[in-house]
């Protein structure tokens, strides 16, 4: 059955961290009212009077997010530390904003809440925001846009990106085979795969774990490597996909590769209880649960980074799509808190190398079937 082509991954949160110049706001309000959470509005307050010495601008870098939390541990926190570095380095006042519901109306009114306190660059985090970028990209020409994880489209999936936009993506096929290549090189041989919803990048993500797994048992020459393969439909933590887990623990899996948002919660308290290990995505989530042996990433604080750079030296490449990948070190694996035994840093350049250099291609057609795939090393059994 042909996955329905859709836009990418989910949005995060945002967290009340600040560095010198740089400001938060946890509420976004069409009056253009903010309100700092209670433990930190004075320091909230006295990092805006910071900001204003420095710059009759106001914030003139900002972050919008949507309705959860900046330190969520995934793209508002990766975002909001891209930011914070790059405005540290070179006393740029920041800020960020967060929206009161999750609607594309609340969405523009905390867009037009940052413009309206000096913002120049605004960063969105996530495919929520791409329909608010999309309408009000035109509005205002003179503010950049970075809109992370997504490219701008109407209500009815029209795309169109401005001069003054720049949509980043993320090669996560390669995020993912990296994942399963270490995976079975560290010898394991019994995988899974719990994705959320079939959305492509989380296809993607699934086909590279299955292109990697597949690439190391032929290296290694080896034979009954299996992945159980799976999307839940949605990006909950639920008691279902938590059954599901435990089963699949209980019926032998070691290692699955929880691709979906909070299902990664489920997974894990599976993992925990059944001494099982869990592969994380997106960000490092090595801090999340001990049952994590590594994490196929986005280096959204990189991309971002690199992004708001851009802006800054000129070199803002609006109306086009950035796509961060291993050539650019946009994705990778976080050798440092990984937990393997048998799978060494020089085992991992070894494998990236191959990668940037082109030697290894991954299929990554999202809208292919996995039998579709070209995989004869390893056993792939989907639940349906």
């Amino acid at each position: 059955m042909k996955k329905k082509v859709m836009s990418l991954l989910l949005t995060a949160a945002m967290a009340v961290t600040m560095l010198a110049g740089c400001g938060n706001s946890d509420e976004g309000t069409a009056d253009g009212n903010t309100a700092a959470a209670p433990e930190a509005a004075a320091e909230a307050e006295g990092t805006e009077a910071a900001a204003s010495d420095e710059s009759t601008d106001g914030y003139e870098l900002a972050l919008v997010i949507d309705v959860g939390t900046i330190d969520d541990k995934s793209f508002n926190q990766g975002s909001w530390e891209g930011i914070q570095r790059y405005a540290e380095e070179n006393g740029i006042p920041c800020k960020y904003y967060k929206s009161a519901e999750a609607t594309t109306d609340s969405f523009q009114e905390t867009i037009s809440l940052a413009i309206e306190g000096g913002a120049k660059t605004i960063v969105c985090p996530g495919f929520l925001f791409e329909e608010p970028i999309y309408n009000m990209q035109n509005q205002y020409p003179d503010v950049h846009f970075i809109l992370v994880d997504g490219e701008p489209h109407d209500a009815d999936y029209n795309y169109e990106t401005a001069d003054n936009t720049m949509p980043i993506l993320y090669q996560e096929d390669e995020a993912g085979f990296l994942a399963g290549y270490a995976a079975v090189k560290d010898g394991y041989t019994k995988l899974g795969f719990m994705g959320g919803m079939a959305l492509p990048a989380v296809i993607r993500y699934g086909y590279g774990f299955l292109a990697g797994a597949n690439y190391a048992a032929e290296e290694m020459g080896i034979s009954g490597v299996e992945v159980t393969y799976y999307y839940t439909g949605s990006f909950d933590a639920t008691p279902e996909a938590q059954t599901m887990a435990a089963s699949w623990y209980n019926a032998g899996t070691e290692v699955i590769f929880a691709c979906g948002g909070s299902v990664g919660n489920s997974v894990m308290a599976a993992a925990e209880a059944s001494n099982g290990k869990v592969i994380g995505v997106d960000v490092d989530q090595s801090s999340e649960s001990a049952t994590v042996i590594t994490s196929a990433m986005k280096m959204l604080s990189n991309s971002v980074y690199d992004a708001v750079k851009s802006v800054y030296d000129g070199s803002f490449k609006g109306g086009e799509t950035a796509v961060f990948n291993a050539a650019n070190d946009g994705v990778g694996l976080p050798m440092e808190t990984s937990q393997f035994t048998t799978f060494t840093q020089a085992d991992y350049d070894a494998i990236f190398g191959q990668i940037v250099s082109g030697e290894i291609t991954i299929d990554n057609d999202y809208e292919k079937e996995i039998s579709d795939l070209t995989l004869p090393n390893i056993t792939v059994t989907e639940v349906q």
